[in-house]
């Protein structure tokens, strides 16, 4: 009764279920995880592009630039 261990391993993988689409919400598609559509996924991609995911910090714009960043040598 005893199985190969490949078949257990497999046995163990549980497959995600009714994940949603982050943009819209519907149902996640294969070929498109974790998006339901190409449309999503290109939508989501714009708000990369656009900075939309930025994360805000309290650099100003030039700080890197004028070497401000606070690697700075004593």
């Amino acid at each position: 009764m005893n199985a190969d261990p490949e078949s257990q391993k497999k046995a163990k993988v549980v497959p995600l279920k009714g994940s949603k689409c982050p943009m819209c919400g519907k149902r996640a598609t294969l070929e498109m995880r974790p998006f339901c559509s190409k449309r999503c996924a290109d939508l989501d991609l714009g708000r990369w592009l656009n900075g939309d995911y930025r994360m805000p910090t309290n650099e100003a714009p030039g700080d890197a630039e004028a070497g401000l960043d606070g690697d700075e040598e004593y």
